[in-house]
């Protein structure tokens, strides 16, 4: 996955978003690892994250961070700059020389990845899977990775939320028919493919609505802005546009003082304003500091011979599960604490 079409996958998975600790279903506690670290030993934790220049990623380093200051740690960025297999590569090294005791991993490739972390787990260190699943299956918050830990945001849920909201668009839309366009991140990647596909069943639900389109929008404005702009010359009446977040800011842009409503795939400072203002209808909520604060405290709990719970649903950490609407927003008095 070198070329950027499936480095991104993970990064828009921006969407987003998952936060605070509520609802999270019960889970069989974690066996603790192959080599438990003393106490009161300081520890390294590895961030493999998508890639240093992603926003997405540095807020979640944000939060590894100020989880590993508060739990006598250290937190490194170890930036494969969203190719898959300088990720693979860059987790081999590390089994090798034992650098890290805990690993959080966002994957460039969630089937690469899968013997890599084997080896790492098998090696001792203690393997966190945070925001893409890891593994052939895309319906579970299950690790599937044997020994490691999952907190993740499943597409298949992400996909559904962003049809749901798809759908309130839709109601306030004063038409008997209300087009609706999808700007879907790559059809090379199954991850997205089964992010798509939720996303078409859910709108599918309401009789009301037409898909007009469903085209790779990619995760960058401009990837956005072309496929909206492809999509808009072929339907100049499209009410509805969803996508990942850059791609809809990138969209939007061309799209001026339109009557679209847009939904936006991601929780990002200036995203969040997006819908305050009025500019855009949603978005999908993720608090990603949260997120990788949460993952980094399992990792040192469990390396310190802790029992920790093993599968956590992303979505369920959420405001409103992750819909976020104006109202959910200002409900909560949400502040996103990343720019994309």
């Amino acid at each position: 996955m070198k070329s950027i079409k499936q480095s991104a996958a993970a990064a828009a998975l921006i969407g987003l978003a998952l936060l605070t600790s509520a609802c999270t279903p019960p889970t069989q506690a974690a066996a603790g690892p192959a080599s438990t670290a003393d106490a009161g030993k300081p520890l390294n934790v590895g961030f493999f994250g998508f890639a240093k220049s992603n926003g997405f990623a540095q807020g979640t380093f944000l939060g590894v961070q100020q989880a590993a200051k508060a739990n006598n740690a250290t937190a490194t960025f170890v930036d494969p700059n969203f190719n898959a297999q300088t990720q693979v590569q860059q987790i081999q090294d590390a089994v090798t020389s034992k650098q890290f005791e805990v690993i959080v991993v966002q994957a460039n490739d969630n089937q690469a990845l899968i013997a890599p972390l084997q080896q790492a787990v098998q090696a001792g260190i203690t393997v966190v899977v945070e925001f893409s699943v890891i593994g052939p299956k895309f319906d579970t918050i299950q690790p599937q990775v044997p020994g490691a830990i999952s907190i993740v945001d499943l597409p298949t849920s992400n996909g559904k939320m962003l049809g749901q909201m798809g759908k309130d668009a839709c109601a306030k839309v004063s038409k008997d028919t209300c087009k609706v366009a999808y700007l879907e991140g790559f059809k090379s990647l199954p991850l997205d493919n089964a992010r798509t596909e939720a996303v078409k069943a859910e709108l599918a639900t309401d009789p009301k609505i037409k898909l007009v389109a469903s085209v790779e929008g990619g995760y960058t404005q401009d990837s956005g802005r072309q496929a909206f702009q492809n999509v808009s010359q072929a339907n100049p009446d499209v009410d509805v546009v969803i996508g990942a977040s850059q791609a809809i800011t990138g969209a939007a842009a061309v799209a001026g003082n339109s009557n679209i409503k847009f939904i936006g795939n991601g929780a990002s400072t200036s995203n969040v304003e997006a819908v305050r203002s009025g500019k855009w209808f949603s978005i999908y909520v993720s608090d990603v500091v949260a997120n990788g604060a949460k993952a980094t405290e399992l990792g040192l709990a469990k390396a310190r011979g802790q029992q920790v719970e093993t599968a956590v649903d992303e979505a369920s950490l959420a405001p409103n599960k992750a819909k976020g609407t104006k109202e959910a927003l200002d409900a909560v008095n949400y502040v996103s604490k990343y720019s994309d």
